[in-house]
């Protein structure tokens, strides 16, 4: 097992997307055996803008596509979490001990008959919108502290 001390964070992004409720989407991860809910994320690309990556991140997990959200926000500082010692060794060949994030809040302009999550590489096997209290309770537990930090950034947005 690979430790993580050395190892470099994965460059990524989060989308915190809402509706016009406050409510967020989160979506059931497909390679997940145990119930945990995150919102969409993903990597950079080298040389990719953190806000494209959101944008192209987001229509590729969810089938929204950039003119249905209105981004309004992103976090100020980067954030960061640790994967579990045990996964190291098994989420990106081992490369990273975890992911650093910009994170991005959108407003949905959308119906949710534009939400597809059967897309050409899914990664959630359902979907839902959750109410902002329960996304910590629902993520996986290594995600928790991020999730809270993302949420506090965010949550003025938030008001339906």
């Amino acid at each position: 097992m690979k430790s993580l001390e050395g190892l470099p964070y994965r460059p990524c992004v989060g989308v915190l997307l809402f509706n016009a409720q406050g409510q967020v989407f989160v979506g059931q991860r497909i390679d997940m055996v145990q119930e945990a809910w995150q919102m969409p994320q993903g990597g950079i690309d080298p040389g990719e803008d953190p806000r494209d990556t959101a944008l192209r991140e987001l229509e590729e997990e969810t089938g929204v596509t950039p003119d249905k959200v209105e981004v309004l926000a992103e976090t100020r500082e980067w954030l960061r979490y640790d994967l579990p010692p045990n996964l190291v060794n098994r989420v990106w060949r081992g490369r990273y001990r975890g992911q650093e994030q910009k994170w991005f809040a959108a407003r949905f302009l959308g119906t949710d008959t534009d939400i597809d999550i059967d897309t050409l590489h899914p990664e959630f096997s359902d979907w839902r919108w959750s109410p902002v209290g329960e996304l910590t309770a629902n993520a996986i537990a290594f995600k928790r502290a991020l999730y809270e930090a993302v949420i506090a950034e965010f949550r003025p947005l938030l008001s339906p």
